[in-house]
């Protein structure tokens, strides 16, 4: 029986390409006196592709972008700073993440997040989502010391929610890091599908968050 279910964040929680893309061009028109020499298709793509889905920190990014279009009249450690305190307000959560999360508790699944980031931006992420209040336990790599795919990150979540491996799920979009991670602990591993990743092991492979409360119904037999 499925008591808990613990989840990443991005890419599965919240749809970081929306929220990335939509950040990006409030960036854009925030700072637009001193970036319109840039056209701003092009400040986005090059964004977006320097990102690489957010696996390279925005000091790199924004010090390569400052380099390459030759940007002399703002530093790439001013448009960090407005990355770190501006995102949490393009956040996008994916559809039906409210009414997922309202279910599992309605039906007592105990809740978590281990994601792998930034302490502060990262919360500052949830919170914007709302939904802080649904989890009895949200772990960040910065703050942990130790990242996911590591087993102790999944192994203190699990100790915090009290329940054992086999009566857990983990749900993410990173076939390493989420899904192998959890499974190699003895959680069953759901992917969220995500375009980049083909022929990936799991235990369910998703579309949609919607998913999830069905996958435990049918564990339980109903």
């Amino acid at each position: 029986m499925i008591k808990a279910v613990i989840f990443d964040l991005d890419g599965t929680l919240l749809n970081r390409d929306a929220s990335l893309e939509r950040f990006i061009e409030n960036q854009y028109e925030r700072w637009k006196k001193w970036l319109c020499s840039i056209p701003k298709d092009k400040y986005i793509s090059r964004f977006i592709e320097l990102d690489c889905r957010g696996y390279v920190w925005k000091d790199k990014v924004y010090s390569q972008i400052v380099d390459e279009f030759n940007i002399n009249n703002i530093s790439w450690q001013r448009l960090l700073n407005d990355y770190i305190e501006e995102f949490h307000n393009s956040c996008i959560p994916f559809s039906s993440l409210i009414s997922v999360l309202e279910e599992l508790k309605s039906n007592a699944i105990r809740l978590g997040i281990i994601t792998n980031g930034k302490g502060k931006f990262q919360m500052d992420s949830i919170r914007a989502l709302g939904i802080e209040k649904y989890f009895d336990t949200i772990l960040v790599s910065e703050w942990e010391g130790i990242k996911k795919p590591h087993p102790e990150i999944f192994h203190k979540a699990l100790r915090e929610v009290n329940v054992s491996p086999n009566e857990s799920m983990y749900v993410g979009d990173h076939p390493e890091n989420d899904v192998q991670g959890a499974m190699n602990i003895g959680m069953l591993g759901v992917w969220k599908k995500d375009l980049q990743w083909k022929n990936i092991e799991a235990d369910y492979i998703i579309d949609d968050l919607g998913e999830i409360p069905v996958i435990i119904r049918e564990l339980k037999g109903i």
